[in-house]
């Protein structure tokens, strides 16, 4: 989902530890992000975006995409094995169930798994699109996830970006070569295996 910034960028400590002190810390139960050394803090999404997000959830698992979820935390390490980013998508499609050794990794980033557990992530705006449609997409592309879905209610489009690219290896100029671009009510083709997903009930109130 879409996020507001809680601090300017820290790397003065663990990412992790951060965030895991941030939730410890609330009275509400939260699940910060960490994205381009920037933590955020999503906003409780309205109606309209829960339904919706569990409307597509439910498209592909009609479509027998059976390892579509929600909720679980990822993690995505520069080269050097440091925190690159932390991101709970919307959505997402897994490319596994996690193994004995994805648990041990959970356990050992307290809380969050491999990134590379992920073929497809999902996000849906709410009142602050600017994370999901520019931190969280050149996240997703630097960590090499080959779908991104994009449901962005504040242009009223849906997108599916494909073919992630890193320049020189520089996480912040991370793109998608390919974008299928659809107004939002339009059926958006996603690529084999998936389903074209139904985007009307986003128009819905």
């Amino acid at each position: 989902m879409s996020a507001e910034p809680l601090v300017e960028p820290m790397m003065q400590q663990d990412p992790i530890d951060l965030l895991s002190a941030i939730e410890e810390a609330s009275a509400t139960p939260i699940r910060p992000e960490y994205v381009e050394g920037t933590v955020i803090v999503p906003p409780y999404p309205d109606d309209n975006h829960n339904d919706g997000a569990g409307e597509l959830y439910f498209q592909l698992r009609a479509a027998g995409v059976r390892l579509v979820g929600f909720g679980n935390g990822y993690r995505a390490a520069h080269k050097d094995g440091s925190t690159m980013s932390l991101f709970a998508p919307d959505f997402y499609v897994r490319r596994r169930r996690p193994s004995e050794l994805d648990e041990s990794y959970r356990r050992a980033h307290k809380g969050w798994y491999p990134v590379d557990m992920l073929a497809l992530v999902g996000e849906v705006t709410s009142s602050n699109h600017w994370a999901d449609t520019g931190p969280k997409f050149r996240s997703y592309a630097a960590a090499g996830i080959t779908v991104y879905v994009l449901i962005n209610r504040e242009t009223k489009t849906a997108h599916c970006y494909t073919a992630p690219v890193l320049p020189g290896g520089d996480p912040t100029k991370a793109y998608y070569d390919t974008e299928t671009k659809v107004d939002l009510g339009a059926p958006l083709p996603l690529p084999a295996p998936y389903p074209t997903l139904d985007t009307a009930p986003f128009l819905e109130s």
